[in-house]
């Protein structure tokens, strides 16, 4: 892989000459491997590791439930993780959980802005108190679609998918009490992992995604709250995307930073411009990961505004059996011949929210209407608050499983007819409908494994 001399010449400008090369020889390594585990479900972590016939490499010590492992598998042939039971997420990434628990316990309306394909969203879902709302954005339609299904199948109720831009999003007169910003970068710390990004890196495209991102940053300020918080985070290192922008953002925004308690045995690397500046860098010939880049600021001007609304029941009734479907409490709505449900406490700001962006997902899609009658939706097989009394069970092997994934018609055995909650290690998967000699595959189309699932690597 070569790195552009340039870049050596910028790394120069921050870091001493030992430490640039200690660097580039890091990023010419092979990349590590780290999942975070679903914590809603039970044994998440050694059911991965089984499931995934490896072995953990070590814990990540600034984040809950997290792994690394010793080699990277074929994720995407093993049934567990399309349960959402883990999450292959890069581990410096996983710093975020440290900003998320140093602003509190307090329940919080929270956006995710440029929250594709989804890790630090499904972070966020994992850590937000109890009666918090998450909205999680992406501005490109197909990368948005991969965005709903990995939020689908965490399974949180109280998320929203969208699909907007940070301008529209500034100017709906929603209000949040944190933003999280992971903006779109020149992507050094992705150097050993992407050689595209190698290929794409030049000094103007760094100062070109500066500029980008103060913009991003400058439509997206009027949603934060006064008092509110913004986690700012790159994978860079340079000043320009990261130093200098954070200064910005306290100079022409408004903002304090916010530091964080950071033990020295994490190996996190503080600023390359300015020892008062509380920041985080993960450098990869220092800590274990790729490069990272990430700022707490407390938002100090402004206005702020209570998202609270009330919940207006709309369309046509809700049958009672779709209801018995959901554990906890739920608002019904029926429209478009599609059953949604929202948690009680949430509902009137899910609904507000649904009405002033373009949702993808909201809440929880529980049934659709096929022919006269309404079948369960996916989204409701990967709810974490499925009732698991509502439908009968039927355990799948590994093959099984695979074939279900790949949307294959599947036999059943001693299992009543109609339909039915497909597991794998006790997981939901998703349902089927059970004609006696064969089973309806229905599992959603676009979300199936494309590979062959019969092939030796599969096995």
């Amino acid at each position: 892989m070569a790195i552009p001399n340039e870049f050596s010449t910028m790394m120069l400008q921050q870091l001493p000459k030992a430490q640039v090369d200690e660097l580039l020889a890091a990023i010419a390594t092979e990349p590590t491997v780290s999942i975070r585990c679903n914590p809603a479900a039970k044994d998440a972590m050694d059911m991965g590791l089984a499931s995934l016939g490896v072995k953990s490499d070590g814990t990540v010590p600034w984040a809950s439930h997290a792994c690394w492992l010793e080699s990277r598998p074929q994720f995407t042939m093993d049934p567990l993780f399309h349960t959402g039971a883990y999450y292959v997420q890069e581990a410096s990434s996983m710093f975020l959980e440290q900003a998320v628990r140093k602003i509190g316990e307090s329940p919080m309306r929270v956006l995710d802005l440029c929250a594709a394909p989804g890790g630090k969203s499904t972070h966020l879902a994992s850590l937000l108190p109890e009666g918090s709302l998450l909205v999680s954005n992406e501005i490109q339609r197909g990368r948005a679609q991969v965005l709903a299904e990995n939020m689908v199948k965490w399974g949180r109720a109280n998320c929203i998918v969208t699909c907007n831009t940070p301008r529209q999003i500034g100017d709906s007169g929603l209000k949040f009490d944190l933003i999280a910003v992971d903006a779109p970068c020149s992507g050094e710390g992705m150097f050993r992992k992407d050689v595209q990004a190698v290929a794409d890196w030049s000094p103007d495209n760094v100062k070109m995604c500066a500029l980008r991102q103060r913009r991003i940053l400058e439509d997206i300020w009027p949603a934060l709250n006064q008092g509110g918080y913004l986690i700012y985070s790159t994978c860079t290192f340079n000043r320009y995307e990261d130093e200098d922008n954070v200064k910005w953002i306290v100079q022409e925004l408004g903002a304090e930073p916010v530091g964080l308690e950071v033990p020295e045995e994490w190996n996190i690397t503080g600023s390359l411009t300015d020892d008062s500046l509380p920041v985080y860098h993960f450098m990869q010939h220092r800590t274990r990961g790729e490069g990272f880049f990430l700022a707490l600021l407390r938002k100090t001007s402004g206005n702020s505004r209570n998202m609270e609304k009330a919940f207006r029941p709309s369309g046509q009734p809700v049958p009672a059996h779709c209801r018995e479907w959901l554990e906890g409490e739920f608002e019904f709505a029926a429209v478009k011949d599609s059953i949604t449900a929202y948690p009680k406490e949430l509902a009137g700001m899910m609904q507000q929210v649904s009405l002033l962006l373009y949702p993808l997902v909201c809440g929880v899609e529980v049934a659709a209407m096929k022919g006269r009658d309404y079948v369960p939706a996916h989204s409701l097989a990967m709810s974490c608050a499925l009732c698991g009394e509502s439908f009968p069970r039927a355990e799948l092997t590994r093959q099984q499983a695979l074939e279900y994934l790949h949307c294959e018609a599947i036999q059943l055995t001693d299992i009543p007819k109609g339909i039915v909650l497909l597991t794998y290690m006790g997981r939901p998967l998703g349902f089927a409908k059970n004609l006696g000699n064969r089973a309806n595959n229905m599992y959603p189309q676009q979300w199936r494994i494309r590979r062959d699932v019969h092939s030796v690597d599969a096995q």
